[in-house]
């Protein structure tokens, strides 16, 4: 097995890099180091926390993890030492400011919380059983008016979703007795 040196790992890193970008296969054919290796040294990069796209693509084309990369890295920095970042990397300051909007946006309010996520795989489960799937149904219909009229009483109206649910008996929600 070849060893290369510190200054060949780091020439490489900078041709992987933006603003250059350059291929595995291009950088592989000009310097005569088997793709493989590259592809390990990348990957270690990654793993360092470094921007190394998995392409030549413009920034906006990068993947999820490269642009979440970039964010961690100029999360501390003003505006003078963002604006050598994306000198450096070849980047805006606007498409860093995008991808914090995203990053931020897509951790604002997760889809399902983790109760919602075991009651649907309940629910899927005693849909796919034949013996309890218009039980399933009937439940699952239940939840959705019951939502429906969560959804419409005014701020400080108890309504149906105050009074303890479907049942209405002693403050327990229907939910609860499964």
């Amino acid at each position: 097995m070849r060893g290369y040196s510190e200054a060949v790992k780091a020439d490489v890193r900078r041709r992987m890099s933006p603003p250059h970008r350059q291929s595995v296969a291009r950088i592989s054919e000009e310097l005569g180091i088997h793709v493989i290796t590259l592809y390990k040294w990348r990957k270690t990069w990654r793993l360092q926390g470094e921007v190394v796209p998995a392409s030549e693509k413009e920034p906006e084309g990068w993947s999820a993890a490269d642009k979440f990369t970039v964010v961690l890295e100029t999360a501390g920095l003003n505006a003078t030492e963002l604006s050598a970042y994306c000198r450096e990397r070849g980047l805006f300051p606007e498409q860093v400011s995008r991808w914090r909007q995203a990053a931020t946006d897509a951790n604002a309010k997760p889809v399902l919380t983790m109760a919602e996520q075991k009651e649907l795989e309940k629910l899927r489960a005693l849909a796919e059983d034949p013996r309890y799937a218009q039980r399933a149904w009937e439940l699952q219909q239940a939840r959705a008016r019951e939502d429906a009229v969560a959804s419409t009483t005014l701020p400080g109206d108890r309504g149906l979703a105050g009074s303890g649910g479907v049942s209405g008996f002693g403050g327990r929600d229907a939910r609860q007795d499964q």
